[in-house]
Parts: structure tokens; C-alpha cells; sequence
């Protein structure tokens, strides 16, 4: 699933101050960087992207509700090796937008628009939630810019087939009590769009999953929010695809298992997609 603003504020008590260790010496404030943060003019707002490293690009998405300082524990690792961009997504941290509507369509070409701007033809996308979403309407929408993907904690409708009951029972309450106010303030505008999100959207077929032509990292956390089955769900249906749950670990899993993830992560874009016949099943 996605961070709602309920999730984001587990995830604010998980990730301590958005402070990430670059050198034993050397504090960066991810996603709050003049050295290397930019605003690019896109699609009627203006999106504010990090860029850290070189090498080979990799796009990391956030979740609702997050922003950049999200993957504080994984920029370091991966910039080491890929030229890493990490933006706040339209209407997250410092990308504002005042317009009316917000939906994932509408980010995933943002962010396709973002890599276009930045002249950079292709990259490897990693998503975690609402950023897993993302990831897989961009290798749809824009085949030709998607590399390799991974995603974890993604969903692909707002109902309890794809997402556990209790999880609705949390955030369902915020939803009501916003859809009754006529006259929001503008905090509650912002706070309106997310939750419009994680309640009422996305709406990813089966069949469009079958378009996705990159490789795929399917992941998800064995308690996760999203149910393991419905994971499982977006594995079978993505022609070139691996899985991998993650024991004990509900929906945070590039946080609390970060060693794990970005090795893991890392592994899977570094070697070619291994398609298993026949006698490769032993192996």
C-alpha cells in the first residue's frame, strides 16, 4: 500500500530526523541539500529533485505522505554506485502543486517528464508504496525509460482484496471526516489529495501489468499492509519478474531492513534477468 498521512507518521518515529551518514565526518540533510537539490519547471509546478553520485541513473520514489529524506538510509549506499535521483513528488515536500486533482497517472508522468528534463533517456527505478505504484504505471506509460524496476509495498486497487481490513479501519476515519468538510483549509487541501489516494485509488488491470517489458523486483514484507498474496498477485502477472518477501518485516522494509534491501536491491540491477527452464529449477 502507500503511506498515508497515518503511515507517514510511523515512518517519521522510524527515521530519525532525516539525517544520513555520508562519511564518518560529514552530516547531509536529505532531501533539505542547496548542494545538490534543484527545482525543474514541469508539468505546471515546480518539482524539487536531489541528485547524489555518478554511474548509471536510478530513480527512487517515495511513498504518501513521505519525500526525500525517506530513503536517508539507502541514498549513501546506492550513490556509491549510480548516479541517484530522488525527487518529492507533486504535492510532497518541497513540490508544491495548488491544483485540484492528484492522481498516479498524472506522477508517473511527472516523473518521466523529470527524467526527460534532466536528459537522461533511461533508468533503473526503485519504488517503495505509493512510489511502487508509480514505478509500475512509468515502465507502462514509458517503457523506453525504465531500465530495470523494484518495487515494494505496492498495490494495484484500494479495497481489502489487496490490503488488510485493519489498515482500512485506521485510515478510513480521516477520509470521512475530510470528505464532510466543505471548506478546507489549505494544510487540510493537501491532506484531502493524499488521502484521496490511498482510499480511492490506484486502478492497475491485470492486463496492463502484462505490458511491463523490464525486468521486476516484486517486494513486500510478510506482515505487510498489503497482503502477501496480493504481492504475489503482481509477481505472477509481469512477464520477466522476481519475488521476495521479506520475513518478519511489515510494510517499512527499506528501513528496517536496509542492509538487506539495498544489497539485495543492488544485486538484482547489477546481474541479467535469469530465466529458469526445465533442470534450473534445482538450482
Amino acid at each position: 500500500m502507500r503511506y498515508s498521512l497515518l503511515l507517514a507518521t510511523v515512518l517519521s518515529l522510524i527515521s530519525v530526523n532525516g539525517f544520513s551518514q555520508a562519511a564518518p565526518t560529514k552530516k547531509i540533510l536529505y532531501g533539505n541539500n542547496p548542494a545538490a537539490g534543484k527545482y525543474y519547471d514541469i508539468r505546471g509546478f515546480n518539482m524539487y529533485c536531489e541528485v547524489y553520485g555518478e554511474g548509471e541513473p536510478l530513480l527512487i520514489i517515495h511513498g504518501n505522505g513521505g519525500d526525500i529524506s525517506n530513503f536517508k538510509d539507502n541514498i549513501p549506499y546506492f550513490s556509491q554506485r549510480y548516479k541517484t535521483i530522488i525527487a518529492d513528488s507533486r504535492v510532497h515536500g518541497k513540490s508544491t502543486d495548488n491544483g485540484d486533482s492528484l492522481s498516479y497517472e498524472m506522477m508517473a508522468d511527472d516523473y518521466a517528464a523529470l527524467l526527460s528534463a534532466m536528459k537522461i533517456e533511461s533508468a533503473h527505478v526503485i519504488g517503495w508504496s505509493d512510489g511502487g505504484i508509480n514505478g509500475l504505471l512509468l515502465a507502462m506509460r514509458y517503457p523506453e525509460k525504465v531500465k530495470k524496476l523494484a518495487i515494494t509495498g505496492a498495490n494495484l486497487q484500494p479495497d481489502t482484496n489487496a490490503v488488510y481490513p485493519e489498515v482500512w479501519d485506521l485510515v478510513k476515519p480521516t477520509y470521512q471526516r475530510l470528505l464532510k468538510k466543505a471548506i478546507k483549509t489549505p494544510v487540510e487541501k493537501t491532506e484531502w489529495k493524499l488521502m484521496r489516494l490511498l482510499v480511492e485509488q490506484p486502478h492497475i488491470s491485470l492486463a496492463s501489468l502484462h505490458t511491463i517489458q523490464c525486468p521486476t523486483l516484486v517486494i513486500g514484507g510478510d506482515h505487510d499492509v498489503i497482503k502477501e498474496e496480493h504481492t504475489m498477485l503482481i509477481y505472477k502477472n509481469i512477464l520477466k519478474a522476481y519475488l521476495w518477501i521479506l520475513p518478519n518485516s511489515g510494510h517499512s522494509t527499506p528501513i528496517i531492513y536496509k542492509d538487506a534491501f539495498n544489497a539485495t536491491v543492488d544485486q538484482f540491477l547489477k546481474e541479467p534477468y535469469r530465466v529458469f527452464k526445465g533442470t534450473d529449477r534445482f538450482n
